[in-house]
């Protein structure tokens, strides 16, 4: 019955130093998760923007597309 006792007991110190490990390297490490989240985040949203707004968004691989023309009477715009 003992040996049970001592199992359970280092199974609890184990599992008890791993909570703390892990808080720990979570607390250390939280701006940089903070920033990771932020850059994924902002990633999201102006890929997601940029295909709504006609691809007017800056890229970061090349120069900004100009919005597209205005059509003209001719070409099925407001009837006038």
């Amino acid at each position: 019955m003992q040996k049970i006792v001592n199992v359970l007991a280092i199974a609890s110190f184990a599992i008890s130093g791993a909570v703390v490990i892990g808080g720990v390297s979570v607390y250390v490490n939280r701006g940089k998760i903070i920033d990771n989240v932020k850059s994924q985040v902002m990633d999201s949203v102006a890929g997601a923007l940029g295909p709504a707004i006609g691809g007017a968004l800056p890229d970061a691989t090349g120069p900004a597309m100009a919005p597209p023309a205005a059509p003209s009477a001719g070409q099925g715009g407001l009837p006038l």
